[in-house]
């Protein structure tokens, strides 16, 4: 029982076979799809040999999924979700089928790639958010939370998975064989999509539209719950996000050499992994809003710790840490991000909680690498996690209705309820 407990619940898994196929579907994908972001990032770089042109590929990511990301929630909540999602993974399909034929055909164009990358994310921030308000039409309230961890097994898999198989299969047949397997992979996810009822929005949908928008925008807003979900990501990411110092500490402190770099830049992955495979016992913790702003505060911790260890056993181990911290605050986020927001509103959301989720981290970044270059790695990296701590105390202090959050199912008059008579 105590096992069952502690390893990760597979039990959306054998209930439903509709989440079933779409997972299976979606982590066949996911894999593709890193070994692209591999393969695109390193073609940037032999075609230029320059770092800010391979840095300007997370510019061409980042930048339309914030713009469009809100946009794309107004249609998710207006037309039958699973035919969207269907139409817009066929469309990144058609991406990766484009990306393969310029590899095989030597075009080498660096606009094109960053064109392709811009679309790929502007079809993405509608497919994620779009997809994410499957589960509560999937799985039972109970079995959210379980369903968000496996969601975030497959992304810390892929991510640690993908990279290494598309430097495989690059070094044997060439990066046109990284995009035709993503391109092929799609099959999979198309499938498990296909298989899936439909799921149009309750109560007919809501028209695309700015006011739509405005009025996803009004409704987090007034929602303390949501609020303080959505300001303890910011709070992690942008105080806390440690990637743009890795090169700087792996010179200074480890060497320099390219594989300890590729462990510290795995470290978090790897932690996120043993953090969903121990994930049994998420589903039974009640207060998620606190299980957020503890996670954060873990995730801090390990940063800080990380900003002063010298032995990169010690800065691996921390990382990891970190990178199970984060992964279960992802996923007691979804979860209520899914569970307590009333079905007309879930697409706005999830496509607010993909652009916090997209562009956050890049802030925080930035914020690493000028705090780095201004003071000291150390500096940046160790205040970086103390303010997260800080931080996420605040955000529990000044919400506490968000810190005392029990999960439960949202409704109408819940809602209503809940926004029309907040405590002070």
């Amino acid at each position: 029982m105590a096992e069952r407990r502690l390893l990760m619940d597979i039990r959306p898994l054998k209930e439903s076979p509709a989440f079933r196929r779409l997972w299976a579907g979606s982590t066949l994908s996911a894999v593709g799809g890193q070994m692209t972001s591999f393969a695109v990032v390193l073609q940037v770089y032999v075609l230029t040999g320059s770092a800010i042109a391979v840095g300007a590929v997370g510019l061409a990511s980042a930048l339309p999924a914030i713009v469009f990301g809100l946009a794309g929630g107004s249609l998710i909540d207006a037309f039958d979700r699973r035919k969207l999602v269907l139409v817009t993974s066929g469309c990144l399909a058609g991406v990766s089928a484009v990306l393969a034929v310029q590899a095989f055909m030597d075009l080498d164009q660096l606009w094109l790639l960053y064109c392709l990358v811009a679309v790929q994310s502007v079809l993405s921030a509608v497919n994620g958010p779009a997809r994410s308000t499957f589960l509560p039409r999937l799985l039972t309230a109970e079995r959210v939370p379980a369903g968000a961890a496996l969601n975030m097994f497959t992304f810390h898999f892929s991510a640690t998975i993908g990279p290494a198989l598309a430097g495989v299969i690059a070094a044997a047949g060439g990066l046109k064989l990284c995009y035709l397997v993503d391109m092929l992979s799609f099959a999979a996810a198309l499938y498990g999509i296909a298989r899936l009822p439909a799921m149009p929005p309750e109560g007919g949908g809501t028209r695309p539209s700015l006011r739509a928008v405005g009025e996803g925008l009004r409704f987090i807003g007034r929602n303390r719950i949501l609020g303080g979900a959505f300001l303890a990501d910011m709070n992690a990411t942008i105080l806390g996000m440690p990637f743009a110092l890795f090169p700087v500490i792996n010179a200074e402190r480890f060497g320099g050499a390219a594989e300890t770099l590729g462990l510290l830049t795995s470290a978090v992955a790897v932690g996120g992994i043993l953090g969903t495979a121990l994930s049994g016992w998420v589903g039974q913790v009640s207060r998620q809003g606190l299980a957020i702003l503890a996670a954060g505060a873990v995730w801090g911790a390990g940063l800080a710790g990380f900003g002063l260890a010298h032995d990169l056993w010690l800065a691996l181990a921390l990382l990891a840490v970190a990178g199970a911290a984060d992964v279960l605050s992802v996923v007691f986020r979804t979860t209520i991000v899914q569970v307590a927001t009333p079905d007309r509103y879930r697409g706005r959301v999830s496509a607010a909680n993909h652009v916090v989720g997209v562009g956050c981290p890049e802030l925080g970044n930035f914020r690493a690498g000028a705090v780095g270059s201004l003071v000291s790695p150390t500096f940046s990296a160790v205040s970086g996690g103390l303010t997260t701590i800080a931080g996420a105390a605040l955000i529990g202090l000044t919400l506490p209705a968000f810190a005392r959050y029990q999960a439960r199912p949202a409704s109408e008059p819940e809602e209503t309820k809940a926004t029309e008579h907040r405590p002070s």
